[in-house]
């Protein structure tokens, strides 16, 4: 059956839903909208657009991404969507995270299964705070482009005068050498990040298969450099406790007959990307035998970007047309009137489980802005999931110029928003983070101050949160999730 990135053998029935209308083979549009194709977002204003300097290369190479099998199954595609309808009802919470921009060169088994256990073991202390299913969906397998604020940077050249060349735009569009060759948009890198995607799925399927993901056994899950990443023993201990206290459940269950128990020997994992590149995106859009409508097979969870969620615009209008879950980054200076004219497009018929609001608002607005948006939405009534982006907002930059974000920041961003949804009537079903399974010095707070950076800032984008940062924010929040009147984690 489908078991999100394990291979799918027969269709799982789609739970019941007074929300969702069976969506036809070619999307049903409102008046006036034309109908969709996965072409039709080339006759719309594309942002971010890479300028490509040979169109034939670039068709070829396109015709070959159409011709490859996909890579994630619309089994998966709808068991995910299924999850985010139970999000939006407060039934689960979200937890997303990855990488800012995958690199090719970062296809490793090793990067990829500390990735992977960070997140495992995140998820873990939600489970015990929030007393809820946690979504787990990793910013991987796909996340190779990366929106740029500027197309050109300006550099000194090799004979100390300045040079312009094309912005880094992630490994699926150019590299990061500074270089009139290697900055050139290369259609091949396309067919690159489809080969390095497939095998990190390949990789992460087969951990789960393998019992990686057992839930008896989160010992598997400790990274190597646990005990030099600095953690507090008070951490550690919790973390031990948690864990322990999880197993303990899972052998109560199965020692009184419950069922249902295996359900959680395996746990599901999904992946997501930004859908920043649409001749990528719309390479692998087809139809799928016994399956009406078309899916992006590219990650289960595809989004639209803040710089890139033009209402007339080439992503919007590719997105509406695909039935996988998809989420929208929304900054401070979003309109109310903007998003449900979002929500309209690209879910007029406000099917559950369609529509993800990703908050990247930043600690110093997140109070004037997002509850304005909340409340417009929940006014609305359509069934939207609202998650945190506590990452995007909070960047800064040190006196040396690097950027960097606090600890303390990100976690302001969450608790304020927790209230916020709370305050509106609603909820907060889920939190996007840029992280790594490696001991990175980016991110200051949880142990690292700015004279700590350069011990190994080693992002080529935006800084990211490392183990111990991580593993600390997720028992925040768990804590800020944790039932009222139960006791905060240090007096359990």
């Amino acid at each position: 059956m489908p078991q999100s990135v394990r291979s799918a053998r027969r269709p799982e029935p789609r739970a019941p839903s007074s929300r969702r209308a069976p969506p036809a083979t070619t999307p049903r549009h409102p008046e006036g909208q034309e109908p969709w194709s996965p072409t039709s977002w080339r006759g719309r204003p594309l942002a971010q657009e890479v300028a490509y300097d040979d169109a034939a290369a670039l068709e070829r190479a396109v015709e070959q991404l159409r011709a490859l099998p996909p890579l994630v199954t619309s089994w998966e595609v709808e068991r995910l969507r299924q999850h985010i309808a139970e999000a939006q009802r407060g039934e689960r919470f979200v937890l997303q995270g990855g990488d800012c921009a995958e690199m090719l060169t970062e296809c490793r088994p090793e990067i990829i299964a500390n990735k992977l256990k960070i997140l495992l073991q995140m998820s873990l202390v939600l489970v015990q705070g929030s007393l809820k299913p946690i979504v787990r969906i990793g910013r991987m397998a796909g996340q190779y482009a990366k929106p740029r604020s500027k197309p050109l940077e300006t550099r000194p050249g090799p004979d100390g005068q300045p040079l312009t060349l094309p912005s880094y735009f992630g490994d699926l569009v150019n590299r990061a050498e500074f270089s009139a060759e290697a900055r050139r948009a290369d259609p091949q890198l396309l067919l690159a990040g489809y080969q390095h995607a497939a095998l990190t799925l390949n990789f992460i399927r087969s951990l789960s298969e393998g019992g990686f993901a057992d839930l008896h056994h989160p010992e598997q899950w400790d990274l190597e450099f646990l005990d030099r990443a600095d953690l507090s023993e008070e951490t550690q201990a919790d973390y031990r406790l948690a864990s322990t206290r999880l197993v303990e459940a899972l052998r109560f269950m199965e020692a009184i007959g419950e069922t249902s128990v295996a359900e959680l020997t395996r746990i599901e994992f999904f992946t997501s990307h930004e859908g920043l590149n649409l001749h990528y995106e719309s390479a692998q859009t087809r139809n799928v035998p016994r399956r009406p409508g078309w899916y992006d097979l590219t990650t289960h969870m595809p989004w639209i970007g803040e710089r890139t969620r033009q209402l007339d615009g080439a992503h919007v209008e590719f997105f509406r047309g695909v039935q996988n879950p998809v989420g929208v980054k929304i900054g401070p200076s979003t309109a109310p009137d903007d998003v449900l004219r979002l929500l309209e497009r690209l879910n007029p018929e406000g099917e559950e489980g369609k529509i993800i609001l990703i908050a990247r608002m930043g600690v110093k607005r997140v109070r004037e802005a997002l509850p304005t948006l909340a409340e417009a939405v929940g006014r609305e009534g359509t069934p939207v999931l609202w998650m945190c982006d506590p990452m995007h907002g909070n960047t800064v930059s040190t006196s040396s110029g690097l950027k960097t974000r606090d600890f303390d920041d990100i976690l302001g961003e969450i608790e304020h928003s927790f209230d916020i949804h709370e305050a509106a009537g609603g909820h907060l079903g889920g939190v996007h983070f840029e992280l790594t399974g490696e001991d990175v010095t980016e991110c200051i707070g949880g142990g690292l101050s700015e004279n700590d950076l350069d011990r190994n800032y080693a992002t080529e984008c935006d800084p990211r949160l490392n183990y111990r940062q991580a593993l600390e924010m997720a028992f925040c929040v768990a804590d800020r999730m944790r039932p009222r009147g139960s006791l905060p984690r240090r007096l359990l």
